[in-house]
């Protein structure tokens, strides 16, 4: 009897074989209808999308910079990486010791926004920066730049200015600016202490990965196409509110695996590409449970869409399932900002006939105890963080 109550223990603790074990977390990539195609032929060819294509044509020339912005601004980078690179040979009386100076950001990659006439300049120090620091390095810039340009005729337009904030420090004249980002080489960082005034160790960190994703970006991302859609995506983040979490590094991934994520690795039209990004959105990409996005720049395979929270994703799939019904109606005007505005996010709307209402948050974040549902969602994206 004892025997058979211990077996019976046993087993109610996972049996004779051992212990339970809880599954393995296995994230899925959503329902993709450019992957699955080979599985799931056209019945009929597709739609003549033409239109489509000359609006986002369109969009992106708008939202190019023009040839005086590239120029200028082309100009000030030209300058200050200049003055740089000579602080890098010869640090002189400052006594600022510069390992290495990277040009980062939309200026680098080709994608930058017209209006936004902005460059970033990342320069890596072999000690660890402190606010003082950046200070004593703005003033010697500033003075190497004025001293380069005695010879120049400068009107009072083009007069520099310089502000230091708690990344660096900003160059910038009446038409251009150039925000320089301050690092220091990847074994300081452990050692940086906010009460010895060091720069923030997490900004500092942001700064060395951004030459990471500058320089995957350049050996992986130039095809025309992938900044054309770039573009269109920034500005369409900017315009609806869900999906306004979405960074520029995370519409760098997602234009590009857009794009090149495909059985054939050939680019996809840019018209074909651009409904995908809704579809994908909308299918849940961005959700828990997911593959997502794998960073290419990080180890241990992170999926860029765990920096979001759970608030975050949901509101981004809602607002993603709702303009792809837009769009499937012919509502790409709207989604492009080329004429009404941003509210069919939120508002419905009527197109040919047919009435959307905007979707209702799936998640909702309770201070009370967890439903079984929900706490399900909890542990499951604490986990997908660990991937």
């Amino acid at each position: 009897m004892v025997r058979q109550t211990n077996i019976m223990r046993r087993a109610g603790a996972g049996g004779p074989r051992g212990p339970y074990k809880k599954p393995v977390f296995v994230p899925r990539h959503p329902f993709d209808t450019v992957i699955a195609e080979p599985f799931f032929p056209r019945v009929e060819s597709a739609p003549d999308d033409s239109a489509l294509t000359n609006c986002l044509v369109k969009k992106n020339q708008d939202l190019t910079p023009s040839a005086q912005e590239q120029t200028s601004i082309a100009n000030l980078v030209s300058k200050v990486q200049s003055v740089m690179d000579n602080l890098v040979v010869a640090p002189g009386e400052t006594g600022i010791a510069l390992e290495e100076v990277r040009q980062v950001g939309s200026w680098k990659k080709g994608t930058m926004l017209a209006g936004h006439n902005v460059a970033d300049i990342v320069v890596i120090l072999k000690a660890l920066p402190t606010k003082d620091v950046c200070e004593t390095l703005s003033k010697k810039v500033d003075e190497e730049l004025k001293n380069a340009m005695k010879t120049e005729v400068v009107t009072k337009a083009d007069a520099l200015s310089i502000s230091v904030n708690e990344r660096g420090f900003d160059i910038a004249n009446w038409q251009a600016r150039v925000r320089v980002l301050i690092t220091t080489v990847p074994q300081n960082l452990r050692k940086a202490d906010v009460t010895e005034n060091h720069l923030d160790y997490k900004v500092m960190q942001s700064h060395l990965a951004a030459i990471r994703h500058t320089r995957w970006f350049e050996e992986n991302a130039q095809h025309s196409s992938i900044k054309v859609l770039i573009r269109i995506l920034r500005d369409i983040t900017k315009r609806f509110d869900g999906f306004e979490p979405l960074n520029p590094w995370i519409i760098d991934l997602l234009a590009h695996s857009a794009i090149m994520n495909n059985p054939s690795r050939q680019a996809l039209p840019i018209n074909q590409a651009f409904r995908r990004v809704f579809q994908l959105l909308a299918s849940g990409l961005f959700l828990p449970g997911s593959s997502g996005i794998s960073d290419p720049c990080e180890a241990n395979h992170i999926r860029v869409h765990t920096a979001l929270t759970l608030e975050q994703q949901d509101v981004c799939c809602m607002t993603a399932q709702t303009l792809l019904r837009v769009l499937s109606h012919g509502g790409y005007k709207r989604l492009l900002g080329l004429e009404g505005n941003a509210t069919i996010a939120k508002e419905m709307s009527v197109w040919d006939g047919v009435v959307i209402f905007p979707l209702d948050i799936a998640y909702e974040k309770s201070n009370d105890k967890p439903e079984d549902g929900e706490d399900d969602m909890e542990e499951e994206a604490n986990e997908s963080e660990t991937q």
